[in-house]
């Protein structure tokens, strides 16, 4: 048997259950694991500039690729509480996401010790499985579990706390015969599946709302093969954008509160069945329940068994893998279509098409200060189907979900439950890591860019080129917008006149400034003529330099975004202007019929 260091071990069950990078700062208590990393090789390192971002990072390469488990690596105390808003972010959205952190010795856990805390309490309601390990032999069985756990039933995070003495203690261990766990999800049954589909059939106007669970389970090609088949037109979730193309003939549009569009939305009230598969029933999508379920029944597909009924009772429930699931679909549809015992739904579909092609919202604006919608615009002309868009929250992100497209899962990559200002920066160097070769844009507001800024200097260190648009209004835009309810401006506004750039007037932070500081490349942009071309020159920047490029637009101060104002997706309000020639919508999906 071979021996080595509970530290080295753990490395090498890193490396064996398929992990080649992970992000990080070292410190004390966790420098026998980074001595172990050396040591071995095998697995990138990306040092990050805050912890928290480090989290995120791992959040952004796992959500990156299917099979990707990202790795964040912290000290004790501060390092471990740090990332917990990555922990929470990664289990609302069932990312799996390994943090390991450094721990004070074992003898002095409970004497207050340096940056002695108590990590596994702290975080083991936001993951799957939080442990402090005090035994050193039961180190490997501990990673080993964490593997099967993250990637069993419903992904997500797990924390390993590792005291300093416990890695520094020698064990026996042989990773040429480790081999990972099983991996157990459950599947549906054809009697299930049986039963689901002829429910489907018995509709006049039926959809599929397709979640984020279809693209953790891969599943995107199975997902429109059965729309296809049954002629079903599909609805994505924020966290399912991207599994069925936005210009697919049965796409039927996203539906909800904010991220939505008002074709989506109208389509919705008007159906009779939904099969929700791989989604959770967000209250952004439904908003009020009474109006989103009335007059339709539910089936609903989920992995997690007590998801089902937690937000409403479906009419039936299944608890099965999204991609278990749809291979049954498939294959019992194409048989009762081989037969010809299927619904012809083509006027149904047909008919949602045509209020993609009435209910459009207007983007082309020539105003300055630039006007977000021509922002997006622009993006749809420069940025191709391959594009791979990070974002987290506010005005920007939800503007940038009425009016992007997206065309394959994981293109749209975004923190959907817990929404934390800042993750967009870090998320998209995980996502850039991830897919070297791949565009990368991160969108942001002004405030979610400042949060983790300093993270850019992770970009340059390490080469890692993406594109961030930042939508600078110097508000905190979403808020200000809330707060039209309780008639206050409070608290929201971020103008200020900077002494060091006048030519600022009161947008105050200089972020072409801070970007140049950090090692990155910056362009600013103040005329909306002058958008496409300032994209196009940060995709040659970002390639030359290999380093993140920020094109930073000077909106409009004040612009009020759709959305419902009494939580009633039939009462979306349209604060701005909607399309009423071709010209007003130049890259939506369908030309605007008049």
């Amino acid at each position: 048997m071979a021996r080595m260091t509970a530290a080295r071990a753990a490395v090498e069950i890193l490396r064996r259950e398929g992990v080649t990078d992970a992000f990080g700062v070292p410190g004390a208590a966790i420098n026998p694991f980074y001595a172990a990393l050396k040591e071995s090789g095998g697995i990138t390192h990306t040092l990050a500039r805050h912890v928290e971002g480090a989290s995120h990072m791992a959040e952004g390469y796992t959500r990156a690729r299917p099979g990707n488990i990202g790795v964040c690596v912290g000290t004790s105390g501060p390092a471990g509480t740090d990332m917990i808003t990555g922990l929470y972010s990664a289990t609302g959205d069932s990312v799996p996401i390994l943090c390991v952190t450094g721990q004070a010795p074992t003898a002095v856990l409970h004497k207050e010790d340096f940056q002695a805390v108590d990590i596994a309490a702290v975080a083991g309601p936001v993951t799957k499985m939080a442990v402090t390990v005090l035994e050193a032999a039961q180190v490997p069985g501990v990673f080993q579990q964490a593997f099967h756990l993250m990637r069993s039933g419903r992904p997500g995070p797990v924390l390993i706390d590792l005291p300093v003495d416990v890695q520094l203690t020698e064990i026996e261990f042989d990773p040429a015969t480790y081999a990972p766990l099983p991996v157990h999800k459950p599947a549906a049954s054809r009697a299930q599946i049986e039963k689901a589909v002829a429910m489907l059939n018995a509709a006049a106007r039926p959809l599929i709302v397709a979640g984020g669970g279809v693209i953790n389970a891969d599943a995107s090609e199975l997902l429109v093969r059965f729309a296809e088949l049954t002629g079903t037109p599909v609805v994505p979730t924020l966290m399912g954008w991207g599994a069925v193309p936005d210009d697919h003939e049965l796409n039927a549009g996203m539906v909800g509160l904010q991220t939505s569009h008002r074709y989506g939305n109208a389509t919705f009230l008007e159906s009779d069945f939904v099969l929700g598969i791989g989604n959770r029933w967000a209250n952004r999508h439904t908003g009020r329940l009474d109006v989103y379920t009335a007059g339709r029944t539910f089936v609903h597909v989920d992995v997690e068994p007590t998801q089902i009924g937690r937000i409403f009772a479906p009419d039936y429930g299944i608890a099965s893998d999204a991609r278990a699931a749809l291979e049954l679909f498939v294959e019992v549809a194409a048989k009762l279509k081989a037969r010809g015992r299927l619904p012809d739904r083509s006027a149904w579909a047909a008919a949602a098409q045509e209020r993609r092609a009435t209910l459009q919202r207007r983007t082309h604006f020539d105003d300055v200060p630039i006007k977000p919608q021509r922002v997006y615009e622009e993006m749809n002309k420069v940025f191709d189907p391959e594009t791979r868009y990070v974002s987290a929250i506010g005005l920007s992100q939800i503007a940038g979900a009425q009016l992007l497209h997206v065309y394959r899962p994981r293109h749209w990559i975004n923190c959907g439950q817990a929404g934390p200002l800042g993750w967009t920066v870090p998320a998209a160097l995980g996502v850039a890591r991830a897919d070297p070769e791949a565009q990368v844009v991160a969108l942001s507001g002004d405030y979610d860019f400042q949060f983790m800024i300093e993270e850019l200097a992770v970009g340059a260190q390490h080469r890692i080129p993406y594109i961030h648009v930042l939508l600078n209004n110097a508000y905190l835009g979403l808020i200000r917008q809330a707060q039209r309810a309780f008639d206050i401006d409070f608290q929201v506004r971020l103008e200020f006149e900077n002494v060091n750039s006048p030519e600022l007037g009161v947008y105050g932070v200089d972020h072409v400034k801070v970007a140049e500081g950090l090692g990155c490349k910056a362009i600013r942009v103040t005329e909306p003529g002058d958008l496409g071309a300032a994209l196009e020159r940060a995709r040659k920047l970002a390639a030359e330099f290999r380093v993140p490029v920020v094109v930073e637009v000077i909106l409009e101060r004040v612009t009020d975004i759709a959305m419902s104002v009494t939580n009633d997706i039939g009462d979306v309000v349209e604060f701005g202007e909607l399309a009423t020639e071709p010209g007003h919508a130049p890259t939506s999906i369908r030309t605007l019929k008049t």
